[in-house]
């Protein structure tokens, strides 16, 4: 890792996951998954698993790329979505995380459903540093862990470097409103959001602002879809579920500690905040 981005992972990154708070709602709710699930209209909120299986499916569309096609996912977590994405396509995926249990629990987790190692396989690494060489992948995706950068310029650099001609770059992230135009209270929730998350890629990353990077980057930006309505069925679950709890902390000065019950809550209150967007370039 640079030193900066290592700064900023020990500092504001790895709290934030170590929190009991989150090891435990992330265990409870969603398997230690950690990305929003898609949605059609009609179809369940609270069936989570099947709507983050639906999400990484979406990524295996966006990426279209051929079987045995070499992927990164950079920022794999536990592996659901490397998993699926290798199983829907056929594609060889190399998953890196910064979170060292993670990448354990995502190399048991393939052994267990009998993945062939060739399929899928997890380093212990940070997207500003890649260890790949140049030109070694066919396809990058991150999947809601570019906000985490304390340097998406840095990022978006190294993803280019190790994509060959013609190869794709998918990025499900969140964008964020100036906020210059934001009344105090939504602004106040979207500072408390990033700042207690580590995300500060999401006030980087106003809205369009992530399209600009990928063209200085030397991409050529293909689309960038709004996919808000698709996630917002589990935030709005979210906000049930951390409404009491959050209340509860609040009232006795502690609303900061429960970081994804105010986030839930904070950021289904104030959607004026953010967007979900699914971006895909690719590398002349």
């Amino acid at each position: 890792m640079t030193h900066v981005t290592d700064v900023h992972y020990r500092r504001h990154v790895l709290p934030y996951y170590r929190a009991f708070e989150s090891r435990f709602g992330y265990a409870a709710l969603l398997g230690r998954t950690r990305h929003f699930g898609w949605y059609e209209p009609g179809q369940s909120p609270w069936g989570f698993a099947a709507a983050m299986r639906r999400m990484e499916l979406v990524v295996a569309r966006n990426l279209a790329l051929p079987p045995a096609s070499s992927v990164l996912d950079a920022g794999c977590g536990v592996g659901d979505t490397a998993r699926t994405v290798a199983r829907a396509s056929g594609v060889r995926v190399t998953g890196i995380d910064g979170i060292e249990p993670d990448v354990a629990i995502a190399r048991q987790r393939s052994a267990r459903a009998g993945e062939p190692g060739r399929r899928t396989r997890f380093l212990l690494a940070n997207y500003h540093a890649l260890p790949f060489a140049d030109a070694s992948f066919e396809g990058v995706y991150t999947m809601e862990s570019f906000v985490h950068s304390p340097d998406p310029r840095q990022g978006l650099a190294e993803f280019f470097r190790v994509l060959r001609p013609g190869g794709r770059l998918v990025m499900f992230e969140y964008s964020s409103t100036p906020q210059a135009h934001l009344l105090p209270r939504a602004r106040s929730a979207l500072l408390r959001v990033c700042e207690l998350s580590g995300m500060p890629g999401m006030l980087t990353m106003t809205h369009g602002h992530l399209e600009r990077l990928l063209q200085q980057a030397g991409f050529v930006v293909e689309s960038a879809y709004d996919a808000t309505e698709r996630v917002l069925p589990m935030l709005r679950c979210f906000s049930v579920l951390g409404r009491l709890p959050y209340a509860l902390a609040r009232g006795v000065g502690r609303g900061d500690s429960l970081v994804n019950a105010m986030s839930g809550v904070e950021m289904y209150r104030h959607q004026e905040t953010w967007r979900y967007n699914i971006c895909t370039a690719t590398r002349p």
